[in-house]
């Protein structure tokens, strides 16, 4: 088992996108998925950044894929994804529309934003030609050891969400505009005021959800290091790993240290803790009665 960095999920400025992969090659992952996930608008600001990216990033021997957006619906957003399968590197597909641009036969990989909840949904992508695909974090280690044994008759790689806020929902709205009392054609990019995304709270001031543009994602950082064990017994290929705006090339380490057996699961949660945002961790929905729960102190 190994380590995917999968797609930044947040809207940084170019120089802190170009820093942060020049870290990430330096770090033990063995490959990364770049490219923009959820608000195509922000691609402009940082797209500059990817060819350099794509060349530290392989220089340093990690193998490098392209993301689709997680909501294809403009006219731009079909060009720019029928752009991406001309780039000579693998596709993950984060929405299934981007299949019509895909031509037949030809390998991609499958993001943890597609639905792959069984073992026909598995059987039907690996015919289409996926290699990898990363399961939606809400599934429970059960179904995952079903699905790891799916693919391994079907020669794909499957992979675990290891670390990050999760992925939960897109929608047509971008709440971060509407937070701000903007239109979301004229949001003047307020989500790069929250580079991790920002905190929502009930009505009786309980830490509940966060969002980020068009996404909601979870207010706690799911973390698998408690279930790595039960994970590589199941035959995971690997843990992805969701970039964060702090502390992340150490965080890298850890989990890699983790799947070496260098460190404890208490010990790799206790380390990453202050970088979370929020500073929650949770594994609920791998082995726990409800997603937001932990099984560590």
């Amino acid at each position: 088992m190994d380590l995917t960095i999968g797609p930044n999920q947040f809207f940084w400025p170019a120089e802190t996108v170009r820093g942060f992969y020049r870290e990430m090659a330096a770090t033990p992952a063995t490959r990364v998925v770049l490219g923009e996930l959820v608000c195509s608008k922000r691609l402009p600001f940082w797209e500059g950044e990817i060819p350099g990216a794509i060349e530290v990033l392989q220089a340093a021997g990690k193998e490098v894929a392209l993301t689709t957006l997680a909501l294809i619906t403009l006219k731009r957003e079909r060009r720019l994804t029928a752009d991406l399968m001309d780039m000579g590197l693998p596709v993950e597909v984060n929405d299934l529309t981007a299949l019509h641009h895909l031509p037949a036969g030809q390998p991609f990989w499958v993001g943890p934003l597609v639905n792959v909840y069984n073992e026909g949904t598995l059987r039907w992508l690996a015919k289409r030609g996926a290699v990898r695909v990363c399961l939606p974090p809400e599934l429970p280690l059960a179904s995952v050891a079903v699905l790891v044994r799916a693919g391994a008759d079907l020669g794909v790689a499957v992979e675990v969400w290891g670390h990050g806020r999760l992925p939960l929902a897109v929608s047509g709205r971008c709440y971060h505009a509407r937070l701000h009392d903007r239109a979301k054609d004229s949001c003047q990019f307020v989500c790069e005021d929250d580079p991790d995304g920002r905190d929502v709270e009930t009505l009786d001031g309980q830490p509940f959800l966060a969002v980020n543009g068009i996404q909601t994602l979870s207010q706690s950082t799911a973390s698998a290091a408690h279930q790595v064990e039960a994970l590589r017994e199941a035959g995971v290929s690997a843990l992805r790993l969701s970039p964060q705006s702090r502390g992340f090339a150490e965080t890298v380490a850890l989990y890699h240290r983790r799947l070496a057996g260098g460190v404890a699961a208490d010990k790799l949660a206790q380390a990453v803790r202050p970088w979370v945002p929020g500073g929650a961790l949770s594994d609920g929905f791998l082995t726990g009665p409800a997603g937001a729960a932990w099984s560590g102190a």
